[in-house]
């Protein structure tokens, strides 16, 4: 079950009402996506077994906890061998304030999404990852003044193509 050509369109929408809906019961989840309810939580096991689904969780709506600030950080590390990238992965892994972590291509190498009460905290951490000496060059940080909008859902109708029948 590693690629979409695994999953046929039942699968396709357990998971896309288990992205909407991840506290619904078994028989919900069923009626929702026309099965019965055996063989809907039998496909739901398998998915969870075969790691495409990879746990539930709820949306927290920060500002309801505190004041906080989002920042995107774009980290270029000083050397690029296998270890480098190793030893900064583990040293920003051990923050929890760095939410997201992205390896990714063109002018810098991790983009890192951060979560702090405030920027003077935020600025604390950045201080911290330079003094852990994880091989950081240099960084440019993008404080978040607002979100428009999030998709609350991945795009499975979109990473599945070819499911012509896809409501």
């Amino acid at each position: 079950m590693s690629n979409s050509k695994s999953l046929d369109l039942a699968d396709l929408r357990i998971l896309e009402h288990l992205q909407r809906e991840g506290r619904c019961s078994n028989l919900e989840l069923a009626e929702a996506i026309s099965l019965s309810p055996s063989p809907c939580l039998t496909r739901t096991k398998r998915l969870e077994q075969s790691g495409v689904i990879t746990g539930y969780s709820a949306k927290i709506a920060l500002d309801k906890l505190g004041s906080n600030v989002v920042v995107f950080s774009e980290i270029t590390l000083s050397s690029h061998y296998p270890a480098d990238f190793r030893k900064f992965e583990m040293g920003a892994s051990k923050y929890r304030e760095i939410v997201e972590c992205y390896n990714v291509s063109g002018g810098y190498d991790y983009l890192l999404k951060i979560i702090a009460p405030n920027i003077a905290l935020f600025q604390d951490l950045m201080d911290r990852l330079l003094e852990d000496e994880i091989g950081i060059d240099k960084f440019a940080s993008r404080i978040v003044l607002r979100q428009p909008y999030q998709q609350r859902a991945e795009p499975l109708q979109v990473i599945a193509k070819g499911k012509s029948s896809w409501k």
